[in-house]
């Protein structure tokens, strides 16, 4: 098997070492970036469609704060973003470069993001479950769990495959400046040393990836429908 891959990449014998370690580069910034961005982007997504106009915990200044914030994140440039939050990096991770380093602008370009994908999915919960748990003495948290969460499973596991597939395409755009990973890889051989089988190479593991998250989502997604 190793001999056909070299035969087809024959460049992948004195880097495959190198392109393993930046595999588990992009895996771990993915794993602990998405698990970190998803968490908060469902309690800011769940923040905005409570407290917008009619929500059932209606306040105005928390939603348009938060519908601001979002927006203004969202404008940045990633890479700008990237450049702007290092010394935050630097001061809550303890360095602003490498793996480590890449997780707060990850997070931040994330986070925005997927906060407005899970309001879109919870405002397609049919108002009339919303009206008929409130008369049915439901509090809020009742609603939100068993109605909102509940009912978009789907939906949100939709937007959660779109976000996790950004993110690789963000890790990737780090790695390009510094943070290591695939993007890193690809940048030095790809694009510096123009070794072209390795830059496919990459692009292979990268589609290999998103096609595992596909799968992984479409399969809940079938799962859950109802």
């Amino acid at each position: 098997m190793l001999g056909i891959l070299y035969d087809i990449f024959p460049n992948l014998e004195r880097a495959g070492e190198e392109l393993l370690e930046c595999t588990q580069q992009t895996l771990q910034m993915t794993l602990v970036s998405g698990v970190i961005s998803f968490i908060l982007g469902v309690i800011f997504g769940v923040i905005l469609i409570v407290t917008r106009k009619d929500g059932i915990l209606e306040n105005r200044v928390v939603y348009n704060v938060l519908d601001k914030a979002i927006n203004i994140i969202r404008s940045i440039p990633f890479l700008i973003l990237m450049v702007l939050l290092i010394p935050a990096s630097r001061m809550i991770m303890g360095t602003g470069s490498g793996v480590t380093g890449a997780y707060i602008p990850l997070i931040a370009g994330t986070v925005p993001f997927f906060s407005r994908q899970i309001e879109t999915a919870l405002a397609e919960v049919d108002g009339g479950l919303v009206e008929a748990a409130a008369a049915m003495g439901s509090g809020p948290w009742d609603i939100i769990w068993r109605v909102y969460l509940k009912e978009s499973i789907p939906a949100i596991t939709r937007v959660t495959m779109i976000t996790a597939i950004n993110l690789i395409g963000l890790t990737a755009m780090a790695g390009a400046i510094g943070a290591g990973g695939l993007g890193d890889f690809a940048v030095r051989y790809g694009y510096q040393m123009n070794i072209m089988d390795l830059m496919w190479l990459t692009i292979i593991i990268i589609l290999i990836m998103i096609s595992i998250i596909q799968a992984i989502g479409n399969w809940i997604i079938k799962k859950t429908t109802h």
